[in-house]
């Protein structure tokens, strides 16, 4: 059995399990609501770099970190980013 890396983003897993919940997720939410590519991006690298991150969740608020990185929104629990 593989271990899963508690540290790593839904993308870094399965192709197939980052293309059902994220790519899916963010392509249902209107384009204005979402940041820009290299926003989001930046938001991920300080995530990857949590201690509550845990197989591309949050343990602080239990939201996907790659969705919500993408939203303008969207805010650290931490107020990291």
């Amino acid at each position: 059995m593989t271990k899963i890396c508690t540290r790593c983003l839904l993308k870094d897993f399965s192709q197939e399990q980052y293309e059902v919940i994220i790519v899916n997720g963010l392509s249902s939410l209107p384009e204005e609501d979402l940041t820009d590519k290299s926003e989001s991006e930046r938001r991920l690298d300080i995530c990857r770099h949590c201690g509550k991150l845990n197989q591309g969740t949050c343990m602080a608020c239990g939201c996907f970190v790659e969705i919500r990185a993408s939203l303008k929104k969207g805010r650290c629990p931490y107020e990291k980013w």
